[in-house]
């Protein structure tokens, strides 16, 4: 797996001879009168040349498309490479998540390469910390697991991207350290949820995801408490026992808690976290529990984002909660018409036990909203439904009306794709129960949908108000089972860590706003 915290960031003028690196990568785009070369340091001279031959040598300057070619004289790199971004206009310059992805796209395809220096059109701080992020993204890999026997393990002498300098002229602002510091943040955030993703599921279990949570915020203010099947058993946390039951690996709780001094605001953060879901009794047919180990993405995203908010030092208390447990059938799990007592008393008849997300979910909700945070922000791979309503790649957020926009409005600024739906009134008598409170399962149309007014039965009320709350469901974006694209590995992508940061950054700013 590539460390992006071993991976070090610099920003420099345009000024090539300051940059010396293995490889110069510069940006190209599709303009109405053919391929182009965006704002680059070459001569002007070197620059007329290059373009001119860019057709013959079969560039477009499509997105995604990398080409390496020997490196020029004046540029004391041994490589050149041509990186695409798309359709280009002259009068506007590129998006951050162009940039992002064209860095990213080319940081994925430059395996064995120590350093790059990276002349993207970044003219501002925010264009370059988005270079910054698409290269610590794409130049993501995942080899845990390969052999030496297998051939496919890196060999020792495998060069490793460890130097990146990104030509800018915001190179001497002084906002930029910041901002590149963030973009490490980012990085590492993102990459170890996709590692933990991409972990199989005989190795990530409960116990073991604890101890990760455990290990990761060491050295961060973030306290830690881990609620073993005893405790969980003891304060009333049916729903994840309940889904825990038939493993012979038992469930955790693992609440995460950051409380900076200066801190005004109190946000809650839950991550459904099955480490592998096999349906339990309703059991999945085999080529659905393929891809099943990514059903903790949830979990994972709250943890580093919890990180990432305690690593940058935002003046907001944040508490996170993963829910752990893996669904497995077996002669004690949990049954079709069993009913469960979940955290705070209210009862759930299990219809289906692979509706099981929204019961370890139901707890943690209750348990957070206990606290009486600010809002309530849940991520879960909660429903395939997702998948038909909004596909692979865009997320659905549903819930209050404030909270969701806000959400929306982070994912925009950040490259996600999210997209609001509602939640119709006319779902919730789907959930009736005629044996308890509430049915876990509902009506099969919407399903995402439904699945999400489940769990708003378990926000708990301030003074009679329900507290703010949205919810993430990212079923189908978590996992890329197609070809990697830009800053995108094939396997687990680390979708909403970044979301859920700017979402925090933007609460804070609009607290600090209103207190000036």
């Amino acid at each position: 797996m590539s460390n992006t915290s071993d991976i070090h960031l610099t920003a420099v003028s345009r000024d090539i001879k300051k940059s010396a690196c293995e490889v110069l990568v510069i940006g190209t785009g599709q303009s109405p009168d053919g391929p182009v070369l965006l704002d680059n340091p070459l001569t002007a001279k070197s620059a007329r040349a290059l373009t001119d031959s860019l057709p013959s040598l079969g560039i477009t300057g499509a997105a995604d498309e990398v080409r390496r070619f020997p490196g020029l004289p004046e540029t004391g790199a041994d490589v050149l490479v041509l990186a695409g971004t798309g359709r280009t206009a002259v009068s506007s310059p590129l998006t951050e998540e162009r940039l992002r992805r064209a860095a990213g796209a080319a940081a994925r395809q430059l395996g064995g390469v120590e350093s790059i220096a990276v002349a993207l059109p970044a003219a501002t701080v925010e264009q370059a910390a988005a270079v910054a992020e698409g290269i610590l993204l794409g130049s993501y890999s995942y080899t845990e697991h390969y052999s030496s026997v297998g051939g496919k393990a890196p060999r020792p002498s495998a060069k490793t991207l460890s130097r990146v300098a990104i030509l800018t002229a915001a190179a001497q602002d002084r906002g930029l350290k910041a901002a590149l510091e963030r973009a490490q943040a980012i990085g590492r955030g993102v990459n170890a949820t996709r590692t933990l993703v991409n972990q199989p599921p005989s190795h990530l279990y409960p116990e073991s995801f604890a101890q990760f949570a455990r290990d990761y915020v060491k050295g961060l203010p973030v306290k830690v408490n881990v609620l073993d099947e005893k405790k969980l058993e003891k304060d009333g946390y049916g729903g994840i026992l309940g889904v825990g039951k038939g493993s012979s690996r038992p469930p955790r709780l693992v609440k995460l808690e950051y409380s900076p001094a200066r801190s005004k605001i109190n946000l809650a953060l839950v991550g459904k976290g099955i480490t592998f879901d096999s349906g339990g009794l309703s059991l999945k047919p085999g080529a659905g529990m393929q891809t099943m180990k990514l059903d903790m993405a949830g979990a994972a995203v709250v943890l580093t984002a919890v990180a990432a908010i305690a690593q940058l030092g935002l003046p907001v208390s944040v508490s996170g909660w993963l829910c752990l447990a893996e669904n497995m059938p077996s002669g004690t799990a949990q049954r079709p018409s069993d009913v469960l007592t979940t955290f705070g008393g209210r009862t759930v008849e299990v219809l289906n036990t692979d509706a099981e997300g929204r019961l370890v979910m139901a707890d943690a909700l209750a348990a957070a909203s206990a606290e009486y945070p600010d809002a309530i922000i849940d991520v879960a791979t909660l429903t395939g439904a997702q998948m038909v309503a909004l596909g692979k790649r865009v997320s659905g957020v549903m819930g209050d009306d404030g909270v969701r926009d806000a959400v929306k409005a982070a994912a925009d600024r950040v490259g996600e794709q999210f997209w609001p739906m509602p939640l119709p009134e006319e779902l919730r008598p789907s959930l009736d129960s005629t044996v308890a409170d509430i049915a876990n399962i509902g009506e099969k149309f919407g399903g995402m949908m439904t699945a999400a007014v489940f769990l708003r039965e378990f926000i708990g009320e301030v003074d009679g108000e329900k507290i703010p709350w949205a919810h993430l469901d990212i079923a189908g974006p978590a996992f890329n089972e197609g070809s990697a694209y830009g800053y995108t590995p094939k396997g687990a992508t680390g979708v909403g860590v970044r979301t859920l940061l700017a979402y925090v950054e933007d609460v804070v700013e609009r607290a600090e706003k209103q207190s000036a």
